[in-house]
């Protein structure tokens, strides 16, 4: 045998040797160019699936772990009562949320799903804001403990040129709400809150008689009864139809239309919760701008009223002339800021009068919060930051007049 020479060509080819790999030629035509088969990986093991339970219920799986668990759990049936267990457990793991983390909870999903679904008996447009009110409360006094409800709250009012305040504590402001509320019950011809033995009259002798009756609960009990009044007072309108919006709402010194009677409970509900709110140091937020507008806007119309009522008392300074039913007299205009906000033209000398741009003797400036608590008697007129031009006699009458809507 001989070996390469130096003449051998690069490329030369070579036989293999006995015994050494076959070197593969061209395939013929109609052999198989497939892949070799490739076997699925073999499911996880009933320990391993048992191990992952755990992490499963606190939904920590990977979605190829948690496809895994769930076909293991139809076909065993020890784990699937154990996977029942452990859901069981971590549930108590997440207790109601309290209104820290999501105040407007509610009624977002509401309005969610009323806009998805209108409801079969809606509540009407003017009810909606006692609604949402009571409601955001009421989430305010479930996290309250024992103690809590014994917490001093101080109620502010203005009454006679002066800032009165009474002291109570937050059991004894739902008491003062629950019995107030009994008069638009009553008017609706529902159970008065008070019981036969109700005195006559308006909210204050009201709300004295169930602070000094002894039959009435001065604890957390008391927040059953009012919630429930609140509940049924919504559910009633709601099925009353149209007209029920002008029934009149007897308060003793004046009364008002159903629809009004519902925005000015609101109104004090959530002034209230306020109150009850700064008593425990807890934030409250303000309501919502369009149901805002509308309590500010019944005040706004309350104005004329309570001038002409102020007038009579000496209170304020008398009328510049009489102006005949509808027809237009002295006006100021009321610029609101703020969310709620908006322009209202208030009648100076007769609340039967129309107010007329042409006639606006004065312009007053306030922001929507500040509005609020002049109205609510929480501050008085003088220490209202007021942005005002025009006639200073008819700004402060009209500022005072604000402060007097508010009561015990």
């Amino acid at each position: 045998m001989t070996g390469p020479t130096d003449d051998t060509p690069d490329d030369a080819y070579e036989p293999p040797a006995a015994g050494s790999a076959r070197i593969p030629g061209p395939r013929a035509a109609g052999d198989d160019l497939r892949a070799p088969e490739v076997l699925p990986p073999a499911p996880p093991s009933h320990a391993v699936l048992k191990s992952l339970l755990g992490a499963w219920a606190l939904a920590a799986c990977s979605a190829e772990e948690t496809q895994a668990v769930e076909d293991h759990l139809t076909e065993c049936a020890p784990c699937a009562e154990e996977a029942l267990r452990l859901r069981d457990a971590v549930g108590l793991l997440h207790p109601e949320e309290s209104l820290d983390l999501k105040p407007l909870l509610r009624s977002r999903v509401l309005e969610d799903c009323l806009g998805k679904r209108p409801a079969r008996i809606p509540v009407p447009v003017w009810a909606t804001p006692y609604d949402t009110e009571t409601a955001r409360l009421d989430a305010l006094l479930r996290d309250f403990g024992e103690s809590e409800w014994d917490t001093p709250v101080r109620l502010k009012w203005f009454e006679e040129e002066r800032r009165r305040s009474h002291r109570t504590t937050v059991a004894g402001v739902i008491g003062h709400l629950l019995t107030v509320d009994g008069l638009v019950a009553t008017a609706l011809g529902l159970d008065d809150p008070l019981g036969p033995q109700a005195p006559p009259g308006g909210p204050t002798g009201r709300t004295e008689h169930f602070w000094s009756s002894a039959d009435y609960p001065a604890t957390r009990k008391v927040r059953e009864p009012w919630r429930e009044q609140g509940h049924t007072l919504v559910r009633t309108v709601s099925f009353a139809g149209r007209g029920v919006a002008e029934l009149a709402v007897d308060y003793g010194a004046f009364a008002l239309p159903l629809g009004d009677a519902f925005l000015e409970r609101a109104f004090e509900c959530w002034v209230h919760a306020w109150d009850i709110a700064e008593a425990v140091d807890y934030p409250y937020e303000p309501p919502s701008g369009p149901h805002l507008h509308r309590m500010i806007d019944l005040a706004a119309r309350l104005l004329p009223g309570a001038l002409a009522g102020r007038r009579r008392a000496g209170l304020a300074a008398p009328a510049r002339g009489l102006v005949a039913a509808g027809a237009p007299g002295r006006t100021l205009h009321l610029e609101i800021e703020g969310a709620g906000g908006g322009g209202w033209d208030i009648a100076l000398d007769s609340p039967a009068a129309r107010p007329s741009r042409e006639h606006t003797v004065a312009e007053v400036a306030l922001d929507g919060l500040e509005f609020c608590q002049l109205a609510a008697g929480h501050i008085s007129p003088e220490e209202a930051a007021v942005g005002q031009t025009g006639d200073r006699e008819a700004i402060r009458d009209v500022l005072f007049a604000a402060a007097s809507l508010s009561r015990l």
